[in-house]
């Protein structure tokens, strides 16, 4: 039998009936169990606890008889959230985790998302939920998490429930029969942003590097994209990235729909891993419907990409903001980094002929870029347009290059 478990993440105190049966699911095929105990208010003696919520609490630095004097739901839910991550982790580190489940309504959800999040890509996790149809993308992050409906509530056992909470454990359990490929044994991984607008130039260098024998992961740099691109780069998935859809900024500076937060652009710098960045999109904000767009844009240049999808063209103040945070966060790079600005566009619509076509105001970014950027930056200016094929294929030679004087 292995000697990694099965985690079970729960408040034992109001569900201890069902998260007894789901443990008993789970051995029942043959797996270990471990169990963290997240309820405040008690515990359950259906079944042996391996980590009760006391070391719970006092891994969040606070002790469980306080939390249950203070009677602050909303405090004590983040602090077993805090604590029950810390614990994870540790019991990641120690390589006793091979999957994670969770049960629960809304606390009982928040916890186990929150202690989910310190289980690395490709160690199954799934939580079972009355809040599987809401929108969770904050709970969840950037974290490969399964979530099941429960239907009926997670508060005893009965005709659904049962049902429900015994597939719950078998995919679980089927889950974690899946070998895992491990990081270390990674060669040859490249990530690449992308968008709509992007797609041909892709599509292109996709094309070429696999023909180099590369593997290649996309992400669609729709916030969530580039959050989870940043992330698994941090958590030593890729030897280079090749970003070339960097729009988030834009959506980040103007409060667009597409934002990947303040961090984007600053993981392959952190690990010290090849990279080759463009400006792509960045002529370009990105909102939902029309009337969602901010009253202060409503003048501005717009375009309907699709009935939900509204683009706002940037500006020439935008414009050098930008430049300089693209090229500031690139100056912190350990790895070498190179910059290449196709000249005559940054999307399919911003070129000859297009409807956000400005060379004008993209020269405003190119400068601020070449302004800002470091010496140890090399950043290459190109007459062509970023969906050119003759362009895909300068990127990938790139790319190749650096990789090449890396490895020597």
């Amino acid at each position: 039998m292995s000697e990694k478990s099965i985690l079970i993440i729960g408040c034992f105190d109001t569900k201890g009936e069902v998260f007894a049966f789901l443990r008993s699911q789970i051995l029942s095929r043959g797996e270990q169990v471990l169990t963290i105990n997240t309820g405040v208010m008690g515990s359950s003696d259906l079944f042996p606890v391996d980590f009760e919520s006391e070391v719970v609490a006092r891994e969040a630095g606070k002790s469980i008889g306080d939390l249950r004097l203070e009677r602050d739901r909303g405090n004590a839910i983040e602090v077993m959230g805090k604590g029950a991550a810390t614990l994870v982790a540790k019991l990641v580190a120690d390589g006793k985790i091979k999957a994670a489940i969770g049960m629960g309504g809304g606390g009982g959800t928040y916890i186990a998302l929150s202690a989910m999040q310190e289980i690395p890509l490709g160690v199954p996790k799934l939580c079972l939920t009355t809040l599987a149809t809401k929108d969770l993308s904050r709970q969840i992050g950037n974290k490969d998490i399964t979530l099941m409906p429960s239907i009926v509530d997670v508060a005893g056992i009965n005709s659904i429930s049962s049902v429900l909470i015994a597939q719950a454990a078998a995919a679980i359990c089927a889950m974690s029969s899946i070998e895992s490929r491990s990081v270390n044994e990674r060669y040859g991984s490249i990530a690449i942003s992308m968008f709509g607008n992007t797609t041909a130039c892709v599509d292109r260098c996709t094309q070429l590097l696999e023909k180099e024998g590369y593997e290649v992961m996309a992400f669609h740099a729709n916030g969530v994209g580039g959050r989870t691109m940043e992330a698994l780069i941090l958590e030593g998935c890729f030897d280079a990235v090749l970003d070339i859809t960097t729009t988030e900024l834009a959506d980040e500076l103007c409060g667009g729909v597409c934002t990947a937060g303040p961090e984007r652009l600053r993981s392959a710098g952190k690990m010290g891993i090849p990279q080759v960045v463009v400006p792509g999109c960045m002529d370009m904000v990105n909102f939902a419907q029309l009337d969602t767009v901010p009253e202060k844009y409503r003048d501005r240049h717009l375009y309907s990409w699709a009935p939900d999808v509204t683009l706002m063209r940037t500006d020439a103040d935008e414009n050098r903001v930008l430049g300089e945070k693209l090229a500031k966060s690139l100056n912190t790079s350990t790895g070498t980094t190179t910059i290449l600005l196709p000249l005559k566009g940054l999307s399919q619509i911003d070129s000859d002929g297009g409807i956000f076509y400005r060379p004008d105001v993209n020269s405003v970014l190119f400068d601020s870029i070449k302004e800002h950027a470091s010496n140890k930056i090399n950043v290459i200016e190109v007459d062509m347009h970023i969906n050119d094929p003759e362009f895909a294929g300068l990127l990938v030679t790139e790319l190749l290059r650096i990789l090449r004087v890396d490895e020597n």
